[in-house]
């Protein structure tokens, strides 16, 4: 295991002073190397050093302008600073440079999704998907797109993927109560669905709401 390699697992273990430490000597070690100032930044962010982090990943692409993971990270930052457009801008570069993982797509499909931006979002999320077919939360936030853009016979594939690997995903079930109520208008299964979300999750008003609006609906038909 290498140094770059050992602290990463410092991190994963929420040792982030012992992180640091070696992050510090592969900087000292290997100044125009990358990759240790975009793990140091990485460190600085999971302490909430998020201005400290920021400059790290400038001086990661002073030295390498096509580091991928810094741009990525970058994104990030900006992202939970709500800095959507510059967040955007970031995950954008991080794809371009050649960063092909599921959770690039993911970023910015939900940077667009909050600029709202759905319908560019959604090729994004598909991506997603399609690197990583076991993300429930991306597979969700596709399955939001689909609803945006009406598309409901693969919204509601989607959504039966998504409670298939996650049986108690109230959010995915409540949208299956929905896509049945209004594009299937199959009211006893819409209630059903609204019964599981609220199974999942009894506080879920919105699943109430459509419950109590099922059963209205079938005591009127009796």
């Amino acid at each position: 295991m290498d140094r770059n390699q050992q602290g990463i697992q410092y991190m994963q273990e929420g040792k982030y002073e012992e992180a640091a430490k070696v992050f510090t000597e592969e900087i000292e070690k290997n100044p125009n190397e990358p990759v240790a100032y975009i793990n140091f930044g990485n460190v600085l962010m999971a302490v909430g050093e998020a201005d400290k982090a920021e400059r790290f990943y400038q001086k990661a692409l002073e030295i390498d302008e096509k580091a991928a993971a810094a741009y990525y990270s970058l994104g990030n930052l900006y992202y939970e600073a709500d800095k959507l457009m510059e967040a955007k801008d970031m995950f954008e570069k991080a794809i371009q440079q050649g960063l092909e993982n599921g959770d690039a797509y993911f970023m910015l499909g939900m940077t667009l999704m909050a600029l709202g931006q759905a319908k560019l979002a959604m090729p994004y999320l598909q991506r997603a998907v399609e690197v990583n077919p076991d993300d429930v939360d991306a597979r969700f936030q596709y399955a939001l797109c689909l609803a945006n853009a009406e598309v409901y016979e693969e919204l509601i594939e989607q959504l039966n993927l998504v409670v298939e690997k996650d049986p108690e995903h109230a959010d995915a079930y409540y949208n299956l109560g929905v896509a049945y109520a209004g594009y299937k208008e199959d009211v006893p299964a819409a209630l059903a669905y609204f019964g599981k979300a609220l199974a999942a999750q009894p506080d879920h008003m919105l699943a109430a709401n459509g419950k109590n609006l099922m059963e209205a609906m079938l005591a009127e038909e009796e």
